[in-house]
């Protein structure tokens, strides 16, 4: 408190108690695969349909990631991440040329680079104009980039000498969609040579992908072992594993491998579920015995949902039949959207789905259901919907996938809105606040319907006192909370039983 010494009248500002925790997104989804275009191994924020378009290309039948982030705009995703891989995780070829510069000491030019921003592009399509400009001094010039003969960038005024924010690579990297301008090393702020130069379109990039190009590296950021440094990600799909499946770059054990590297990568990061697909082709008894035999996962962050379904794909202007991981991303965003990541995002209709790849009855889903295999069912006058929320774990605490995606949303909530509490007086005082804002945040969501139980003390407790704070845990520095919470679970299978009685008998209770 301020120490006052003069006499007269003050005014403090005092925090009006314990800041609320506010709840954090549920639905943020993670892409990998194969583009026509855009940035390689980094993970790019998309908003909308249109802007990955933009970014990554359109359709190709190469690969499904398209149709995956399609598919989840379509159902109802909202925010996403796309990364895109090449093969054997290093970037494909860029395309560059080099711009002469006069010679400092009398022999060796100078040399600039320049070099296209999109890996794999048509570089010979893309030419660089050195040109005087327009302000006419001496060590300015202009910069011209034309793509197919056409103007698409101009950089008027760029200093060779690097003065200023005009700085020629600094300007150039600020504004240009298409290149970038190396300066020349052996003789900075040398006026470049005015003249055309052509990029080098470059050598294609090898066609075969292995399974360490969807895993990546955390270290170099590549594949969904980057995704790591995004919190905000709840979901992972790599839907074009069927892809390199289908076209013999890896086999069954090869999509094992990638899908266990997924379910790792997600019980790491403990905020995010792996929504994994099966293999195409396969029947209710083909899937049931790759899921016991082939894929034996056991795991509370995975769920895997079957059969393939078919859409329109205007690359080939017909109907094909892709993963299901893309839209059942959307149904989870639209689901937290409209009823709230407590309600099981199942019963839920998948739009743009002419049909599913198998259709199958109530006596073969009684075999796959328990083993968390989620179908995707056609009913008649009901369309095609999602009809399972099961995770892959076999505990029965984590069965069902919104209990663990309501259990993420908590503790990422709490964490987040508790961060004041650290490096404060660990006393009484301390634990008593903690209380009232997670009890305050945990009533909010039992008011939801996201807790189960009558009154607040029956759907949570939370604990923080001398009890779980004795001395020597105070003495260590560290303050414990201990919180339960009694989720929601879905009526899984909902029973009703009938019986008769004799009419117009009195009825007892």
């Amino acid at each position: 408190m301020p120490t006052y010494l003069s006499p007269g009248v003050f005014v403090e500002e005092k925090p009006a108690g314990s800041a609320p925790i506010e709840g954090v997104g549920t639905a943020v989804a993670a892409f990998v695969g194969l583009a026509l275009k855009g940035p390689m191994n980094q993970a790019t924020l998309v908003s909308n349909w249109k802007q990955f378009v933009d970014i990554f290309g359109d359709f190709t039948s190469d690969g499904y990631l398209a149709h995956a982030v399609y598919g989840y705009f379509l159902n109802g995703g909202g925010n996403c991440y796309v990364v895109r891989i090449g093969a054997n995780g290093h970037p494909a070829p860029i395309a560059e040329g080099v711009i002469s510069a006069p010679a400092t000491d009398g022999k060796t030019p100078a040399r600039y680079v320049v070099r296209a921003l999109d890996p794999g592009a048509d570089g010979g399509a893309i030419s660089v104009e050195i040109a005087d400009a327009s302000d006419g001094e001496d060590d300015v010039f202009k910069l011209v980039v034309r793509r197919g003969g056409k103007i698409e960038e101009q950089h008027d005024n760029l200093s060779a000498s690097g003065r200023g924010k005009q700085s020629a690579a600094t300007a150039v990297k600020a504004a240009s969609q298409l290149i970038e301008l190396q300066e020349a090393p052996n003789a900075p702020g040398v006026r470049p040579l005015n003249g055309t130069t052509a990029l080098a379109a470059p050598a294609a990039a090898p066609a075969r992908l292995e399974p360490s190009d969807y895993v990546g590296d955390v270290a170099d950021r590549t594949g969904f072992g980057g995704l790591e440094t995004i919190d905000e990600i709840t979901m992972v799909c790599v839907p074009d594993v069927m892809a390199a499946l289908q076209k013999g770059a890896v086999d069954l054990e090869g999509v094992k491998a990638i899908q266990l590297a997924m379910i790792a990568h997600c019980e790491l990061m403990a905020d995010r579920i792996a929504i994994l697909d099966p293999p195409p082709g396969l029947n209710a008894q083909a899937i049931l015995k790759w899921r016991q035999d082939e894929a034996g996962y056991d795991s509370r962050y995975a769920a895997l949902y079957w059969p393939w379904v078919k859409v329109f794909d205007p690359a080939s202007n017909a109907n094909v039949f892709v993963p299901p991981s893309g839209h059942v991303a959307g149904i989870w965003g639209r689901n937290d959207d409209t009823r709230g990541v407590h309600k099981a995002p199942a019963n839920e209709v998948m739009r743009g789905v002419v049909a599913v790849a198998s259709d199958l009855t109530s006596r073969e889903q009684e075999l796959l259901n328990p083993v968390g295999i989620n179908c995707v069912r056609t009913f008649a006058g009901r369309g095609i919907r999602v009809w399972g929320a099961r995770t892959l774990s076999s505990d029965p605490e984590w069965r069902y996938v919104n209990v663990r995606r309501l259990f993420n949303y908590l503790e990422e909530s709490i964490l987040n809105g508790t961060q004041w509490v650290v490096f404060e007086p660990n006393d009484y005082a301390l634990w008593a606040r903690v209380r009232r804002t997670i009890t305050a945040f945990l009533t909010n969501e039992w008011r939801k319907g996201a807790l189960f139980g009558l009154t607040p003390d029956e759907a949570f407790y939370v604990k923080c006192d001398n009890e779980t704070n004795p001395p020597e845990i105070v003495d260590a520095g560290q303050l414990v909370c201990e919180i339960g919470v009694a989720p929601v679970k879905p009526a899984e299978f909902v029973i009703f039983r009938l019986a008769q009685f004799s009419g117009g008998a009195a009825l007892t209770e």
